[in-house]
């Protein structure tokens, strides 16, 4: 499970999702986080789901690696489902036992509700899988530089941001060692009750929070043997240009948003 976490991995390419500018990546990805959020019906939904499917084949990363993401957020899919469909009381009943009720509009919501969660996690997915941690730090900084009129520590809070992604991947090896290390001394991760399993867990999560701090307790000696001093006087050494893709790019995003609201007086 520990290795299907793939957020914060990096899939170098050379592909036109992966040539465009990390700016335009990050805000087409809140536009279309927007556009999730205002799409009532299937047909915005097919509408943002092609549109996914589309960068996704343009950007040459296996679907694979999308579905292995999200194998670790089953569990938050398949109750989200749940607690909608029957939550949901409205419409015609296709099913009555006892206290519980399954309508139209549940199974319908239910679905919806799948569908969001799932685009918005793959979204992030790509948005991660097509930009080097440090083009995404560069871009963040770059769309919050505004900020730094109000004295807002900018620089700091975007390279905190690619740290913590960074090590991410970093991590879950780490804690899948350790995982396998406590196995072969007899641990059990996986059978007896709740409350067994996750008394399990302890000797997994105390190496693996001392690792943690150890590895950033290094990282903090490397960067300050390094005179690094957050961003005062920094340069980069590839400067960030937006191309004419990269409007179009956010043209096309903007266009999501419009469709979206378009579709939302479409009755099936």
């Amino acid at each position: 499970m520990l290795k299907d976490i793939t957020l914060g991995q990096y899939f170098p390419g050379n592909s036109l999702i992966h040539r465009l500018d990390p700016r335009s990546k990050i805000l087409a990805v809140l536009i279309y986080i927007v556009a999730l959020f205002l799409a009532k019906n299937a047909l915005s939904y097919a509408l943002l789901a092609a549109a996914l499917l589309v960068c996704v084949a343009i950007s040459r990363v296996k679907p694979a690696a999308l579905f292995k993401g999200l194998k670790p957020l089953l569990f938050i899919v398949v109750f989200t489902a749940l607690l909608n469909l029957f939550y949901i009381r409205t419409g015609e009943v296709l099913f009555s036992w006892w206290k519980l009720v399954i309508t139209v509009d549940g199974v319908q919501t239910a679905i919806f509700m799948v569908l969001r969660i799932v685009l918005l996690v793959s979204s992030t997915f790509m948005l991660t899988y097509t930009t080097a941690p440090m083009a995404l730090t560069d871009g963040l900084e770059s769309l919050l530089s505004p900020l730094k009129a109000f004295h807002a520590p900018v620089h700091e809070f975007a390279m905190m941001m690619s740290i913590a992604m960074r090590f991410i991947p970093t991590l879950v090896e780490e804690a899948d060692k350790i995982m396998n290390a406590q196995k072969a001394r007899g641990a059990d991760f996986e059978n007896g009750r709740l409350t067994e399993r996750a008394k399990a867990l302890l000797p997994l999560l105390i190496p693996l929070f001392v690792s943690a701090f150890r590895r950033a307790d290094e990282l903090a000696v490397a960067m300050e043997s390094r005179c690094y001093h957050g961003g005062e006087g920094r340069t980069r050494l590839k400067q960030l240009k937006m191309a004419a893709c990269d409007w179009l790019f956010l043209l096309l995003s903007s266009a999501l948003v419009v469709g979206v609201i378009l579709l939302k007086r479409v009755t099936l």
